[in-house]
């Protein structure tokens, strides 16, 4: 099968790239991180960030990634590895933001940067009607080339407390 070329494909990922800006990105709280492999300007290192989810107060999601050192770590040029773990948990009272209007059945909840231009972990929030529960799922992604590494987590919700749907 015969590539397009050169400046299509580069085309095509600046507009996939810009369409993907318009993603929801959240403030993220670093807890802590370790060092993971020596560098004599900036270790690379796994860290642990807590983003709140910001349609669900009381749900706090803890993302671990890993960071790449170095120089081009420091400059801010680094490509970090595409895994990450999550786990949601529910660190107090859930209520769901009223001025959401409901939550969808699956909405994107933040993007975390991995490169200056073509990488991103997700996450995604899906609702289990069913089981009434909120279940989050991180993955990566490499606008060229893609990637399939992704985890998941659930945090129940009451049986007295109905998840609000669009």
């Amino acid at each position: 099968m015969k590539k397009p070329p050169r400046h299509s494909r580069l085309l095509s990922s600046l507009a996939v790239a810009l369409l993907s800006a318009g993603a929801p990105t959240v403030h993220a709280e670093t807890i802590g991180e370790v060092n993971t492999a020596f560098h004599l300007t900036q270790d690379d290192r796994i860290t642990v960030e807590a983003y709140d989810d910001p349609k669900v107060e009381g749900v706090t999601c803890y993302l671990s990634r890993a960071r790449t050192g170095g120089l081009k770590g420091v400059v801010g040029i680094a490509e970090d590895r595409s895994e990450a773990s999550i786990a949601c948990r529910n660190i107090g009272p859930v209520h769901f933001v009223a001025a959401a209007g409901g939550l969808p059945l699956q909405e994107d909840v933040f993007t975390v940067r991995l490169s200056v231009l073509f990488k991103r972990i997700h996450v995604v929030r899906l609702v289990d009607v069913k089981r009434n529960a909120l279940v989050y799922l991180t993955y990566s992604d490499k606008l060229i080339d893609g990637s399939p590494k992704n985890s998941v987590t659930a945090v129940p919700i009451p049986p007295d407390q109905k998840i609000p749907l669009k």
